[in-house]
């Protein structure tokens, strides 16, 4: 792994980061505070710090893991609350949800400047760019659709070799979707909502469109995880380690699929 950042450098490539995935079988906080002192002396400019999603119904081979040697919920947030101390201690700054960036690092600059943006491949500087996805099971999307690359390589290479993009599935976002989607993004990226931008953008009354999601989010600002009033919605500190369960109630997906819980991976 050095000689491969190293090679990175050498060749002028200007950010190198790290991924790095807590929850795995047998992981402990120890071994983690172990795995997280190692890779700081790769120096990577970020860090990816992501929660395993553990999905047995959805990708077979993980039906092998023997889920009693999975970390339980309580030992993955801890995992997490030294992350952020550990790097924040070591001159990263939490960019978003699940990154750690230095401050030179663009990322760093984006967040500071409230220009930071998040795509499939975690958060990025270019919002609204178009990401192609390219192989197998691959994920792109446009303004206002996802597509998904077939897994079937024979179906992938004949549609490369007729010209056309080798996509499986895909949907195509509703205006109800792209209202929802800059909410979340918005959420997940920033860890505030700009209420009046949101309204100017959209033509839309946030308090009536969202009066559903107001009252759900009701316990998480009296648990002082947020703050809400006509202006913003901004998370605590200790809430951003839970934006994904905030930003739920504005996922009109999430409210149809709720009764069957194994669709979606545990957040924490």
């Amino acid at each position: 792994t050095k000689y491969a950042m190293d090679l990175a450098r050498k060749y002028n490539m200007h950010s190198v980061n790290v991924d790095l995935i807590y929850g795995l079988p047998y992981q402990t906080l120890e071994t983690f505070k172990e795995t997280l002192e190692l890779s700081l002396t790769l120096n990577p400019d970020r860090f990816a710090v992501f929660n395993y999603a553990h999905v047995p119904w959805m990708k077979k081979t993980m039906r092998k893991i023997d889920e009693t040697t999975l970390p339980l919920p309580q030992e993955k947030l801890r995992i997490m609350q030294h992350t952020i101390h550990f790097l924040t201690s070591n001159g990263y700054k939490m960019i978003g949800m699940d990154h750690f960036a230095k401050p030179e690092d663009e990322l760093f600059k984006a967040i500071e400047k409230g220009e930071l943006h998040r795509n499939f491949q975690g958060y990025t500087t270019k919002g609204g760019a178009d990401l192609v996805g390219v192989g197998l099971t691959s994920i792109g999307e446009g303004v206002d659709y996802y597509a998904q690359n077939t897994k079937d390589m024979r179906e992938y290479e004949d549609a490369i070799d007729a010209g056309k993009l080798p996509f499986e599935r895909g949907i195509v976002l509703s205006e109800d979707d792209q209202i929802r989607q800059f909410v979340i993004m918005e959420l997940m990226s920033n860890f505030k909502l700009d209420i009046k931008r949101f309204e100017k953008l959209f033509n839309i009354d946030f308090k009536t469109y969202f009066a559903d999601a107001i009252v759900a989010l009701k316990p998480f600002e009296d648990d002082e995880l947020l703050s809400m009033n006509d202006d913003f919605i901004e998370c605590s500190q200790t809430g951003t380690l839970l934006i994904r369960n905030i930003a739920m109630p504005f996922d009109a997906y999430m409210k149809k699929h709720a009764a069957n819980s194994k669709t979606f991976s545990k957040t924490v």
